[in-house]
């Protein structure tokens, strides 16, 4: 029980737990504004595209993938729908044509990616831009608006009687959803066994390549149903919709604890880097301080995180060779 407490309080996920409520602590009492209830809802449903991107995210990093074209998948997404909009359709349908896009989004990446072999990072770079330039090619420099309701209420609205916004429902949804699966379920364990040894799991009867490519189908709706949340928020489609929120979302994956080496990382991690994002964000916006320097904070923290974590990786492998037993002479002798 003892060692079990020791282990929890000595956990990454402690420490950002901390930083969280030192970091809410502070902005309540030095920011201005802050703590009003409309402060808190904007903030919420302004963060809650990034933060629902960051879920699926965390898992292909786990598996030792990335995908830092979500937010270009979340732009065509959007684009898609403004196009169904404009061709009159039902919302359902509109829906539909966002989260088909980004499966289909998805499905590019993880073909490259999980069947021909190629470098996560190179793939995804190259669709961050394909996808962000077919936005423009789609739709020109014309954004449209206004949208159906359905979509301004779910990014503007808050639930009623609370001062929680709808934009932020979805993330907390599915927070628990890709907690249960990642530490409760044979997927979850699948997924760790990936990124721990990719080849020892191919050999244990793992499909290496059928779980990465479903984790890239699953980011890519994951960036559809942001994408909409977002256009919800700005109450129009534009060709650079949630254009940078890359930065944000990758940031927190890394400030979670996620190993850029994989086989290490927790939804707990997730939702706290979130909320610690969040709230940086939140507090240098109230502060007026402009988008540019709010870029140049979350990069800094970004640098951060890799920082710690791969020192902490190095202080551990140091302490445990210390602790190993050192093999006396009679033992080597006989």
């Amino acid at each position: 029980m003892l060692t079990t407490v020791k282990t929890k309080l000595r956990s990454w996920e402690f420490i950002l737990f901390v930083l969280v409520v030192v970091m809410l602590l502070v902005a309540a009492a030095l920011v201005p504004g802050f703590t009003r209830p409309f402060s808190i809802s904007t903030g919420l449903a302004t963060f809650a595209p990034a933060a629902l991107m960051a879920l699926p995210l965390a898992l292909l990093v786990i598996v030792r993938d990335i995908d830092i074209s979500v937010a270009s998948i979340a732009g065509l997404s959007s684009v898609a729908a403004g196009l169904a909009i404009r061709a009159e359709l039902s919302v359902p349908m509109v829906v539909v044509a966002a989260l088909v896009t980004g499966l289909l989004c998805g499905a590019i990446n993880g073909f490259f990616v999980a069947v021909l072999g190629l470098p996560a990072l190179l793939v995804t770079l190259g669709t961050l831009a394909l996808f962000r330039g077919l936005c423009y090619v789609l739709l020109g420099g014309t954004p449209i608006s206004p949208l159906p309701d359905f979509f301004t209420v779910l990014g503007n609205d808050n639930i009623p009687g609370l001062s929680i916004p709808w934009a932020i429902v979805p993330f907390v949804v599915l927070a628990v959803v890709f907690g249960i699966v990642l530490h409760r379920g044979k997927v979850g364990r699948r997924i760790y066994a990936i990124g721990g040894n990719p080849e020892t799991a191919r050999y244990s009867g793992v499909r290496v390549a059928r779980i990465r490519f479903v984790l890239f189908l699953v980011s890519g709706v994951m960036a559809g149903l942001a994408g909409m949340i977002n256009m919800g928020i700005t109450s129009q489609v534009a060709p650079d919709g949630a254009q940078g929120l890359e930065l944000d979302v990758i940031t927190v994956v890394f400030l979670a604890g996620v190993s850029v080496l994989g086989g290490k990382g927790r939804i707990t991690g997730v939702v706290l880097a979130s909320i610690l994002i969040l709230s940086l964000r939140k507090s240098l916006q109230l502060m007026n301080v402009s988008g540019y320097t709010q870029g140049i904070a979350v990069g800094g923290v970004l640098i951060a995180s890799l920082l710690v974590t791969n020192l902490s990786q190095r202080l551990l492998g140091s302490v445990r060779e210390r602790r190993r037993p050192v093999p006396t002479l009679g033992v080597e002798a006989g």
